[in-house]
């Protein structure tokens, strides 16, 4: 790259197992000894912040940065405002352009001016230093020179492998390694690994200045991540699976109050819902409940609709899934889900399976009720717009109070909540995971997890900050004035 500079490519004809990466068509034997990629949809998201985002410094040398980025920044308007007061321009508001911005200041500051290299492990623990979020990225300069980073809170996973065949390779996740031969490691919260673009040499520093509880987001073991990924050698297909199970025995006991005898359909929810139902079919079966594992519903086209303005998600979801599944006629369906957040997916679903001649549909959540805004890349960011607290409003006071102890709410105060929410999607019933048997399906301990979307423990200051704001917020904004402890 010192010699041939630095390239930008897109991917075409993505499939399931690889791309094809389009040649420079000036120079189509050009092949870089390094580089970055970020996989994203193909329909752009308005929250997508995570992007391959290059910037180009002073074209001709070799100031060149481009990132790859997962994750987001809780104190980005922070960041951006004091980058603004110091002269910096930001051409957008993506938290992907607005850290590389903070790099190539704290670059040109402190070493480009005086035409010294960049002490990337300085640059980096002065930015863990001061943003709160969540982050991995891989860093590239025009010299080659490559760092990985991970910050101190650890919600997003970062991966490297060193291939036998010699490569030095990273990944949002080790599932990417399927396949591969050679030695992984986990890079961990706190620190960089830094490859040299001349040498190849490779070193890992710490970036923290002080000792953090670092944990993992939930929602990457149960939603975001690849079944194939796993965590102290137990994948997330084993973990999703072990959760079908444990919510069988809670199904069965419910189904076996229904009246009638209904053939009942186990299914799941593409693409993530697999697992789970695989579960508790298994779990159905050895409870003594006769009943089919197949899917009755398919999508149109692979994308997530979980993040996204409100207009937009409802008109993906009507175009997203149909029912496939034929002879439904007086069946009763369990459809299994990892999660049930805003509820339009699941009542959409519903609506069609009944229409398509259903008996009745009944949800199976492969964990406990969400009850917390999500700053950390997922893209939920009120409360309103959960469906827990849609629910929460029409309880009444004293089941308003218990409610409010979330991962500890009583069983019988779960049940109507649970009812309620089955009535609002026009479901039989839901069963939701409770926060024990979650804790006791992780593969580490509990407090290697962020579970705050069930307990409303968040897992950075700015972000328990901005959640604690957010309810009393919501909580001001009720018709009803009596006082609800926060």
């Amino acid at each position: 790259m010192r010699k041939e500079g630095v390239r930008y490519a897109k991917v075409l004809q993505p499939s399931c197992d690889s791309a094809r990466i389009e040649h420079d068509e000036k120079d189509p034997t050009f092949r870089p000894h390094v580089a970055i990629a970020h996989i994203r949809s193909r329909r752009r998201e308005p929250s997508d912040r995570g992007i391959l985002q290059p910037i180009h410094i002073n074209a001709g040398t070799s100031r060149h940065l481009t990132i790859s980025f997962d994750g987001a920044l809780v104190n980005a308007r922070e960041l951006r405002g004091e980058l603004l007061a110091q002269g910096h321009r930001l051409d957008g508001d993506r938290d992907s352009e607005l850290l590389l911005k903070w790099i190539e200041r704290s670059c040109e500051r402190d070493y480009w001016r005086y035409g010294l290299p960049v002490n990337y492990e300085t640059v980096f623990r002065d930015i863990d230093d001061r943003i709160d979020g969540a982050i991995s990225a891989l860093l590239l300069d025009g010299e080659g020179n490559l760092v990985a980073y991970r910050n101190r809170c650890g919600l997003r996973p970062l991966e490297t492998m060193q291939a036998d065949d010699g490569f030095l390779l990273f990944a949002s996740e080790n599932g990417a390694f399927a396949g591969l031969q050679g030695k992984t490691k986990q890079l961990l919260p706190g620190h960089i690994k830094y490859v040299d673009g001349t040498t190849g040499s490779c070193v890992d520093r710490s970036v923290s200045r002080g000792r953090y509880n670092a944990k993992l987001c939930a929602y990457e073991t149960l939603y975001l991540g690849n079944p194939d990924t796993s965590i102290e050698g137990q994948s997330y297909f084993e973990t999703r699976y072990n959760i079908g199970v444990a919510l069988g025995r809670l199904v069965a006991q419910r189904l076996q109050e229904e009246p009638g005898s209904a053939p009942t359909i186990v299914s799941s929810m593409p693409h993530t819902g697999g697992p789970y139902a695989d579960g508790l079919f298994a779990s159905l079966r050895d409870y003594g409940l006769l009943s089919q594992r197949r899917e009755v519903v398919a999508t149109q086209f692979p994308q997530r609709t979980l993040i996204g303005a409100p207009s937009e998600r409802k008109s993906r979801i009507s175009q997203k899934y149909h029912v496939s599944g034929t002879n439904l006629g007086d069946t009763t369906i369990v459809i299994v889900d990892e999660a049930l957040i805003r509820g339009d997916t699941s009542r959409t679903v519903t609506n069609m399976l009944l229409a398509a001649g259903a008996k009745a549909v009944h949800w199976a959540i492969g964990s406990p009720p969400v009850v917390a805004p999500n700053y950390y890349g997922i893209g939920i960011d009120t409360l309103d717009e959960l469906a827990f607290w849609q629910i929460w409003k029409r309880l009444p006071p004293e089941q308003r109070t218990q409610s409010l102890r979330f991962h500890n709410i009583k069983p019988n105060t779960l049940k109507i909540i649970e009812s309620n929410i089955a009535a609002s999607i026009n479901a039989a019933t839901i069963t939701y995971l409770p926060f024990s048997l979650l804790v006791s399906s992780l593969p580490c301990r509990q407090d290697g997890f962020d579970l705050s979307p069930f307990t409303f423990e968040m897992p950075t200051p700015a972000g328990q900050k901005r959640a604690n704001q957010n309810l009393r917020e919501f909580l001001a904004a009720l018709p009803y004035s009596e006082s609800i402890p926060a």
